[in-house]
């Protein structure tokens, strides 16, 4: 009688181990322990100042790492021989602030990269950049300077950019953070759009109820520690830690869960 195998674990596409990082004498990220697995969303919830932030600049070799090590696909990345531009080609990243040029049109922000970074033809960087932006609700918007977007928009063309160099891994540092309250849930609404496309991403965020809804798992950072993880019904549901519970009473009194 033949047995089928029982297939191995897909590796993790980010893993961190032990990671320390200090702005001076402060500590801002203190032994942190990470495994993002393929095409899963992880949340990194917390208090401002938590280390959310940092934690996301130094998976993107932004900051460097005074402690601990990083892996990207395997590939340790905070190895000094590591090639930090390659690394990055390979990463999306999307910050509060939208940072597009405001003097390209949409179209030329989302292309850039693709031409100069990665080296595609000019036709078929356009061709590509339009089709993701008529599947991702922005194909009228093409053509239009970043001004004549509302904040929405111009957070949406943001991470069209950030998807356009076809990243192994999207990081998403509250994105919605400078968003007026009416145009969070477009921008929530792309990002839910990419999940179902199978992007692995690691977002920080302080929409509580979306990262109950969206994520795979849910990281509570307090103080630069990853205090608590699990599933969202874990975390919000259940949550071990008395640190978590008081987080999440200030969050429902808020209104926000």
């Amino acid at each position: 009688m033949s047995v089928t195998p029982v297939p191995e674990p897909a590796a993790p596409v980010l893993r961190m181990e032990a990671v320390r990082k200090s702005f001076g004498a402060s500590p801002v990220l203190r032994d942190v322990d990470l495994e993002v697995a393929p095409h899963t969303v992880t949340a990194l919830i917390g208090a401002s100042g938590s280390g959310k932030s940092t934690l996301l600049r130094c998976a993107n070799l932004l900051e460097e790492v005074d402690d601990g090590a990083i892996w990207l696909e395997g590939e340790e990345i905070t190895d000094p021989r590591a090639d930090a531009d390659a690394v990055r080609r390979r990463i999306g990243v999307v910050f509060q602030a939208y940072n597009l040029f405001p003097h390209l049109t949409v179209l030329q922000n989302i292309t850039l990269a693709p031409r100069r970074v990665h080296g595609l033809s000019r036709p078929r960087a356009e061709a590509e950049a339009r089709e993701l932006l008529e599947r991702l609700g922005l194909g009228a918007k093409a053509d239009e300077y970043p001004d004549r977007l509302s904040g929405g928009q111009q957070q949406r063309a943001a991470i069209v950019r950030a998807l356009a160099v076809r990243p192994r891994l999207l990081l998403l540092d509250e994105i919605t953070a400078a968003l007026d309250p009416e145009l969070v849930g477009e921008v929530l609404g792309l990002v839910r759009e990419v999940k179902e496309g199978g992007m692995t991403m690691v977002i920080a965020t302080h929409e509580m109820a979306f990262a109950r809804e969206v994520a795979d798992q849910v990281c509570f950072l307090d103080a630069g520690v990853v205090l608590e993880r699990g599933t969202p019904d874990e975390v919000f549901g259940a949550p071990r830690q008395e640190r978590t519970r008081r987080f999440l009473r200030r969050i429902v009194a808020a209104g926000r869960l």
